[in-house]
């Protein structure tokens, strides 16, 4: 299993814009669920602590392996959205991991 996660921080010139944009980048990744059979979950959630380090959405998704990942990447309806939410963020973050592993270095 392989699990991806990644975290924006979105466009907004005004809180009700940014918690618009935050909506609009929710409900457009919560689409792929059903529209994608390689997703094995997928959970979307919009921060709360108001921090203004904190990022404002993020995405967790699982998959089998690696190549399913990949597949994901590629979609029709995972580019769809990428480009539909094009120009809407600021930074985007992202961690690909094996959960499990555990490293001897610190």
């Amino acid at each position: 299993m392989i699990k991806h996660v990644v975290m924006w921080k979105v466009s907004g010139d005004t809180p009700e814009a940014r918690r618009a944009t935050r909506e609009k980048v929710k409900q457009q990744f919560k689409g792929l669920r059903s529209l994608i059979p390689d997703l094995l979950a997928l959970e979307v959630g919009l921060d709360v602590s108001g921090v203004d380090y904190a990022c404002d959405v993020v995405l967790y998704t699982e998959f089998e392996s690696p190549q399913a990942l990949a597949a994901y990447a590629e979609h029709p309806e995972h580019l769809r959205v990428r480009r539909e939410l094009e120009g809407l963020r600021v930074a985007r973050y992202q961690v690909d991991y094996v959960p499990g592993e555990v490293s001897n270095h610190a």
